[in-house]
């Protein structure tokens, strides 16, 4: 990302940026299932990260507005665009092998492209960034509670698709 497009921020937004990129990559793939998608998102939560850095420093938690900027800007997106997740990607170019272990098999994306947005994003948030309930809570705009809820039923709709163990070899 070409910092200079911000002025005054200084060497350490230059610093947050090359520190959080990878990650903030990683956790849009993770959200929009797509390449393309999660370097759109990584690239509007930088620039609004961006915009706020002087607020965003002085508060002292870069990481976490980053975060929540990203699923504000994800959960946008789909409200205003109605994109649903299809059963079936396209197909699509060589990935970058930094999403190998996101991207391990195609049943993968396909499972969690049929989780709600809300679902897949608190799943993401807990075993991916490893965020306790009260923190995705306060990401996504909602109680603890409401967050192991939907950790839950996204765990249960991530099982109800799994082999069953006999089936394992077939």
């Amino acid at each position: 990302m070409d910092t200079s497009r911000f002025p005054g921020q200084g060497a350490d937004f230059e610093v947050y940026v090359r520190e959080v990129s990878a990650g903030l990559l990683r956790f849009g793939h993770l959200l929009t299932l797509d390449r393309a998608a999660a370097e759109d998102l990584a690239q509007e939560t930088l620039i609004r990260v961006g915009l706020a850095w002087s607020r965003v420093r002085r508060d002292g938690n870069p990481v976490g507005y980053a975060h929540r900027t990203m699923l504000n800007v994800f959960l946008n997106r789909r409200r205003r665009r109605g994109d649903i997740p299809v059963a079936t990607l396209p197909e699509a170019g060589k990935e970058d092998t930094g999403f190998a272990a996101v991207d391990a098999t195609s049943d993968v994306r396909r499972l969690l492209a049929e989780l709600p947005p809300k679902q897949r994003a608190a799943v993401a948030l807990r075993y991916v960034h490893d965020m306790p309930d009260a923190q995705i809570g306060e990401l996504l705009g909602c109680s603890p509670e409401t967050v192991r809820s939907q950790v839950s039923r996204g765990l249960a709709a991530l099982r109800a698709h799994l082999p069953e163990k006999g089936d394992m070899h077939a």
